[in-house]
């Protein structure tokens, strides 16, 4: 009787660690999960700059006299009353952004110096030599790393802002990781464009190169540790079935 009971749990437990190794049970926090086949975003040739995005804030400085005045900015507090335009702009879900005397105009998948030029042509009808400096204030990346247990925001602070620069600000790959996954969300999350990145070799970083844009998410897998996990999982378990058998044997010793 005792060794067809012992027989018995060791079925049980023998289930309950399959069971619990093949659902999401002992990872609870994991996000972004994607099946075994997903159809990853392609790698495109990207520019190297910073392009603008929908729901992008555009700070549009405005000068005249080819930006003459800018020379005494630091200087000469009177240098303001030469440009127009000291307030962030707002980029519409369309792509185009409102701006004084032009309207709305057309910006979204832009680089900062493309705007520039294409709002310096613009106003040159109504201004002198016109100097335009446009600066994105609001670019940030969400970065999550060993799993959703690590989070973190970042400020885009230059126009080449790199995963791999986003990856070292946020504390880099620990040992709890996967360097060999690590997923990119871009764009509406209704519908987001997913990469996927390989870190893990030299050959797969250089893909790691990619300028991010504002409100990306990066999301470095964590390592399962199924063993450790399912180990802590099944003590309860484990704990009250040999419970119930002293209690049987105390029993059927009496």
């Amino acid at each position: 009787m005792k060794k067809l009971l012992q027989k018995n749990n060791l079925i049980l437990v023998s289930f309950v660690l399959l069971a619990l190794s093949g659902c999401k049970y002992l990872n609870p926090s994991v996000m972004f999960d994607t099946p075994s086949k997903y159809d990853y975003s392609s790698f495109e040739q990207e520019k190297n700059e910073y392009v603008i995005r929908p729901f992008d804030k555009l700070n549009v400085r405005i000068f005249t006299n080819d930006g003459i005045q800018l020379i005494d900015m630091e200087s000469n507090n009177t240098a303001s009353k030469n440009s127009v335009g000291q307030d962030p702009y707002l980029v519409e879900y369309d792509g185009l952004v409102k701006v004084p005397t032009l309207g709305r105009v057309s910006v979204a998948g832009l680089t900062i110096k493309e705007s520039e030029k294409l709002l310096e042509e613009k106003y040159a009808q109504f201004y002198q030599k016109p100097f335009v400096l446009v600066n994105v204030t609001n670019r940030r990346v969400v970065v999550f790393t060993s799993g959703s247990t690590k989070g973190e925001v970042l400020n885009i602070d230059n126009e080449k802002f790199t995963l791999i620069e986003a990856l070292a600000q946020a504390g880099g790959i620990d040992d709890f990781s996967k360097a060999y996954q690590i997923k990119l969300l871009r764009g509406n999350l209704d519908n987001p464009q997913v990469y996927k990145f390989n870190i893990s070799s030299i050959e797969e970083m250089k893909k790691a190169n990619m300028v991010l844009q504002a409100n990306d998410i990066i999301y470095v897998d964590k390592r399962a540790r199924y063993a450790s996990r399912t180990l802590n999982e099944l003590m309860p378990v484990i704990t009250l079935l040999n419970t119930f058998f002293l209690l049987y044997l105390t029993i059927q010793a009496l």
